[in-house]
């Protein structure tokens, strides 16, 4: 199931957390007014802005960040949120923008005055503090009564840290995840998995790899991924062996092989359990003359 969840912050400064836990693409619209700065975190998965009645997309792809403003004209919100997604967004007016950084308006560099009028579109890397901060905001245990002002705080902290140019992450408010090297190997960790989705390493051999003990990896793959590190690596392979069945290049047992499984019956099985039919029939439905 899809949802989006609107969280006021202040005048003019809303979030909104985006959450696909289904398996078919979600699809999320929101009008946003001229003049309002768009940061888009892709925590995990993958979505897709529509502009232009669907003539340009532009992806958001996992640990990416997305900065757009364009002062000319509207950017709505059109987005395509993949099965197994999550994105954080932040949509902040430009004056409410620049009354945070005024003093340093320098700094910042849309806001200088030579580009305060014209389109801005910027690109980067989630760092390890930022993830830190988004995993919070999908991974929290605290009284409703108290959640619009915990996610004000954190709103701030994200934009804090989205222009911090020299990082100096202080993240033990989150105790699995001390510091910036922490999420780092826990990120090792997930690519290890993937690399390796065929005959994947035991949890412990994963841990010494990455070099964290074993419930550190645990519970940080937990808050960083949302899942356990074989809940993860199930919905990849699951995922990965959808897209190959797409292609048209490979049969049944192929696609099941090349993600690790020995026999046809376990990988139909595995199939089922996640989109619930079996890879022949989905074979059927996207090509009827299969």
């Amino acid at each position: 199931m899809g949802s989006l969840e609107e969280i006021k912050i202040e005048e003019d400064f809303v979030m909104l957390r985006l959450q696909n836990d289904g398996n078919e693409v979600f699809r999320a619209e929101k009008q946003i007014h001229q003049g309002l700065i768009q940061f888009h975190f892709g925590i995990k998965g993958k979505a897709k802005f529509i502009f232009n009645q669907g003539n340009y997309g532009l992806d958001l792809n996992e640990e990416k960040a997305l900065l757009l403003y364009n002062p000319q004209k509207e950017l709505p919100l059109n987005l395509e949120l993949a099965p197994n997604s999550w994105v954080i967004s932040m949509i902040i007016s430009i004056k409410k923008f620049h009354s945070l950084f005024s003093a340093e308006a320098d700094y910042i560099p849309f806001l200088s005055e030579g580009n305060q009028d014209r389109k801005y579109y910027d690109e980067s890397n989630i760092s390890p503090s930022m993830a830190i901060v988004l995993s919070q905001l999908f991974h929290f245990n605290l009284n409703p009564s108290i959640k619009n002002l915990y996610y004000k705080g954190k709103g701030y902290e994200l934009l804090s840290l989205y222009f911090n140019r020299s990082e100096d992450p202080d993240a033990e408010q989150c105790p699995f995840l001390i510091d910036e090297e922490n999420v780092m190997k826990i990120r090792r960790a997930k690519e290890i998995i993937i690399a390796n989705m065929a005959e994947p390493p035991g949890l412990q051999e994963l841990a010494d790899q990455v070099g964290l003990n074993l419930k550190r990896l645990k519970t940080g793959f937990k808050q960083i991924y949302g899942d356990t590190v074989y809940g993860f690596l199930f919905d990849y392979k699951m995922d990965y062996a959808r897209k190959l069945l797409d292609s048209g290049s490979y049969n049944v047992n192929e696609v099941g092989l090349r993600i690790g499984y020995s026999t046809g019956s376990h990988f139909i099985s595995a199939f089922k359990k996640k989109f619930a039919t079996t890879p022949k029939k989905y074979l059927m439905s996207i090509n009827p003359n299969t």
